[in-house]
């Protein structure tokens, strides 16, 4: 399994909560979510585009920083 780091303009635990439920509704996604400095670190099968349009349904600011 890849595992990704991406950039979420997240400010607080509903926010964070957003990330988790999108994140939920993908099959085989591990992921551990750093708020204080807005980083999310994926560990899935997925193509790092699914993953994208995945965590911008929470309508956040997302940018792939790259593989970790």
């Amino acid at each position: 399994m890849q595992k990704h780091e991406f950039f979420v303009d997240m400010t607080c635990e509903g926010c964070s909560g957003a990330v988790t439920r999108v994140l939920n509704k993908l099959q085989g996604v591990k992921f551990d979510i750093d708020l204080p400095n807005k980083k999310v670190f994926i560990e899935s099968e997925q193509s790092v585009e699914v993953l994208i349009e995945t965590l911008k349904k929470t309508g956040k600011t997302v940018t792939y920083i790259g593989p970790k």
